[in-house]
């Protein structure tokens, strides 16, 4: 195998597949690195493909006084700033969210403004390499793709939220992040101090050690038990898996619902009103279980696609649902819009 150095030389010249060898290592952590900044699959697919191509476009300008992946990740996170700058993506669904609330009961509370964010495949975080993350680091990989951290992220400016993913998840040294982000160390800290307490604010107290391990005994009688009561319509079965202080959210709208008596009667009324009754169907999106959505129909063998719900488990209760309308997101986790039942 040639040496870095020769595979360098070799993808400047024009050699695709040296430049394949050169970032294929480092594509599915930019990916996520992405999806942090952005809150979505798609947008973070589209961005890593963006910066791919800036790469190969500006591989003459890569000095080697950082590392690729340095390189790499600098083109990344201002091709993500650039694109959250641009601001078309969060009006788009900001009108969207308007007509959706319109049909809800009254909520718990509402946020200032819609939060963006889609849920991401375990599958896909299953072919992360095994890097461990820079001395800088604060979060253990779990928790820096739960739904609650990267829900705290997107409340975040742009530059703070870079600056905090670099540094306390990726575990970058200041100085790096400063050059990536062309600010200086001071600023980079301060943008730092500033995030950390926001999104101290913004997750929630409870310890993340008490949410059982994936896979677990103790998470797969919890699912299990969720599954049997949503799939007959039992909300009272439901409501008792939950946590006294349980959020109910469904991104991109601003209307949350919190508590057993708002999440029971968003349940009654508007989920399972009417008789309604869904099969669910297991996967995982950010470490967390999860399940594709399909509403039954009177009369037929076929359901169809609702979206997904993913499930934040603490002990042996639930303490927050995260609903997805999108039926768009059911293919990233190998399901169809519409399933027979057996």
């Amino acid at each position: 195998m040639a040496d870095t150095a020769e595979v360098l030389e070799l993808a400047r010249a024009g050699d695709g597949e040296a430049f394949r060898e050169l970032t294929e290592p480092y594509r599915r952590e930019l990916q996520v690195h992405c999806y942090r900044i952005l809150g979505s699959l798609q947008d973070a697919e589209d961005l890593l493909q963006e910066t791919l191509l800036a790469a190969w476009r500006g591989l003459d300008s890569f000095e080697g006084r950082a590392s690729m992946r340095t390189w790499l990740y600098r083109i990344a996170t201002n091709r993500c700033l650039n694109a959250l700058r641009a601001g078309e993506r969060r009006r788009q669904r900001e009108t969207e969210s308007v007509t959706h609330a319109a049909q809800l009961p009254e909520p718990t509370r509402s946020r200032a403004e819609p939060e963006w964010l889609e849920p991401y495949p375990d599958s896909l975080l299953a072919d992360l390499p095994d890097r461990a993350p820079g001395p800088e680091a604060r979060y253990e990989t779990r928790e820096a793709v739960s739904l609650a951290f990267l829900s705290g992220l997107q409340q975040l400016p742009p530059r703070q939220r870079a600056a905090l993913v670099l540094r306390d998840v990726l575990g970058f040294r200041a100085a790096e992040v400063a050059g990536m982000l062309d600010a200086t160390e001071n600023a980079v800290n301060n943008a730092l101090q500033r995030a950390r307490a926001r999104l101290a604010a913004e997750l929630p107290e409870a310890d993340r050690e008490q949410a059982p391990l994936p896979g677990s005994a103790q998470e797969r009688r919890v699912v299990e038990a969720f599954t049997r009561a949503f799939e007959v319509g039992d909300v009272e079965a439901i409501v008792a898996l939950l946590t006294d202080d349980v959020w109910l959210t469904m991104p991109p709208l601003e209307m949350e619902y919190q508590g057993h008596e708002a999440v029971g009667n968003f349940l009654r009324t508007v989920v399972l009103s009417g008789g309604r009754t869904f099969v669910l169907r297991p996967v995982r999106a950010n470490g967390q279980p999860a399940f594709g959505f399909y509403r039954r129909d009177r009369g037929s063998a076929i359901v169809h696609g609702h979206g997904l719900m993913v499930l934040t488990l603490s002990g042996d209760r639930i303490s927050a649902l995260t609903r997805f309308i999108d039926n768009g997101l059911l293919r990233d986790f190998g399901l169809s819009r519409s399933l027979r039942e057996a």
